[in-house]
């Protein structure tokens, strides 16, 4: 993500929010897919963070369509609310690496799937990202 959008920033981190809770929800079913004899722990595991990243994201559309039908103005208080939403899905995305890594060595279904274990590191490296412009966008705050 460019730095250099002004005005138009907090805008800009709510759709990329918004794209990668999509992307780590279409993930846990990826992985799901991917390994069908997964445990069943980890497939529970998957289907709540699934759930939890939809949320996530809606919450991301919601307020995307606060920032466009308010013409971009928007109070105090609500860009506060902007970067209490980027820190959770910051989090969010930590606690999901988390269990990326859990998987990656506990799962003896997954470890014996090798396009498995290269799509996990894959995944992992796109949480990884979504982390480090959020990072970025908060500390530039």
């Amino acid at each position: 993500m460019q730095f250099y959008y002004g005005d138009k920033m907090p805008l800009r981190i709510l759709d990329e929010g918004e794209f990668w809770k999509l992307q780590e929800s279409e993930h846990t079913d990826v992985i799901r897919a991917l390994v069908p004899n997964l445990e069943t722990q980890f497939v529970q595991a998957l289907k709540s963070w699934e759930q939890a990243f939809s949320r996530t994201q809606a919450t991301f559309v919601q307020y995307i369509e606060t920032v466009v039908r308010s013409g971009q103005h928007f109070n105090p208080q609500f860009y506060t609310q902007v970067l209490q939403l980027v820190q959770f899905a910051t989090k969010q995305s930590q606690q999901f690496i988390s269990l990326l890594n859990q998987l990656g060595t506990e799962s003896q279904a997954l470890k014996q799937n090798p396009t498995a274990i290269v799509v996990l590191n894959h995944i992992r490296r796109e949480s990884e990202y979504f982390i480090g412009i959020s990072q970025a966008f908060l500390y530039n705050q």
